[in-house]
């Protein structure tokens, strides 16, 4: 309703009639080599919280120390509207660890997390708002066309099938790096202060109540994937290490299994020699033997090794990032 303020103009009063205060939804965004897509993710952005006035908005732009001019295009964003938030990494972490500096300075009632390339689709964003809004604590974009690159779509099937084994995702659940969370989320998640981040196993952590919502996906406009095998491999190892203890487990299955089979060879082999004690033994079933349960053995002790190095890194306050300038940001 309207009332006559004390300056004699007609002021609207958000009362019993509906209104209230405004929900504040921070967008999170990991920026490494967007320099060209960078203005046109956050110019999305804008246009579209503008035409949603029950939400107030700020954006967090996260530079993993990108080679190119990402981060003075942050600062001429930052300097153009009080709502963008700049934060720059004094070397490169990586998205997760991004994504965790993003968190931990957000807070908004919803965090949106998604690209900086521009195919995650910010006007699409009140889908997952919507879906948030409905009573799900989280929100995951879905695709029916992706349009990354075949290395990317195969990194993104392992990832699915790794999550399921390792985290005990639901197999119906879609994970991407376009989601939104409610601040409960968020608060459990940026608990985790350990070396080695992955969003997506804090998330499972804190909630099984996870929707999907279909969007669609663009083809990049400029530059490519900043993945390689190597830092998906990386990637996986965070997830499967520090979530999940089942590549002990598998480990230990798979040495009982393999001392199973040594055992049964060796009453083969015996039973084979007193029946026929003229058959050459044979050389190289011996070196196959061999090879194989060393190859399984030091696959073990690697991996009891990768567990034990992180606990030790952990141990030493390894930091998830350091930042180098804040823009838009209180000091902390």
């Amino acid at each position: 309703m309207e009332v006559i303020g004390r300056n004699g103009l007609q002021e609207k009063v958000m009362g019993g009639m509906g209104g209230g205060k405004r929900k504040k939804v921070s967008f999170v965004i990991p920026c490494y080599r967007s320099e060209q897509s960078l203005p046109h993710v956050v110019a999305e952005i804008r246009e579209k919280m503008g035409q949603m006035d029950k939400y107030e908005y700020d954006v967090f732009l996260v530079n993993d120390s990108s080679p190119d001019g990402t981060f003075g295009v942050i600062r001429r964003l930052c300097q153009e509207d009080r709502n963008i938030k700049g934060i720059d990494f004094a070397k490169n972490f990586g998205q997760h660890s991004a994504l965790m500096a993003g968190l931990r300075h957000s807070d908004g009632d919803y965090v949106v997390c998604l690209d900086d390339d521009g195919q995650t689709p910010a006007d699409e964003v009140d889908r997952l708002l919507d879906k948030l809004e409905e009573g799900f604590d989280a929100v995951y974009a879905k695709y029916d066309h992706k349009q990354h690159s075949t290395f990317r779509n195969l990194g993104s099937k392992l990832n699915e099938r790794m999550t399921r084994m390792m985290l005990g995702k639901p197999a119906q659940l879609y994970v991407s790096s376009y989601f939104a969370v409610k601040r409960f989320v968020v608060e459990d998640m940026v608990r985790y202060e350990n070396s080695y981040p992955y969003v997506i196993g804090l998330v499972l952590r804190a909630t099984k109540n996870i929707a999907n919502v279909t969007v669609n996906h663009r083809e990049r406009e400029t530059g490519v994937s900043g993945y390689n095998l190597k830092k998906l491999v990386g990637l996986w190892f965070n997830g499967f290490t520090a979530f999940s203890v089942k590549p002990l487990r598998i480990a230990t299955a798979l040495g009982g299994g393999s001392a199973v089979i040594g055992f049964l060879y060796g009453i083969y082999t015996i039973v084979k020699r007193v029946l026929n004690p003229d058959v050459p033994m044979g050389f190289s079933s011996l070196m196959s033997a061999l090879v194989f349960f060393g190859g399984m053995i030091m696959l073990m002790l690697g991996l009891i090794g990768e567990y034990i190095g992180r606990i030790y890194i952990s141990l030493n306050n390894s930091p998830q990032y350091v930042i180098r300038e804040k823009i838009n940001l209180e000091e902390e």
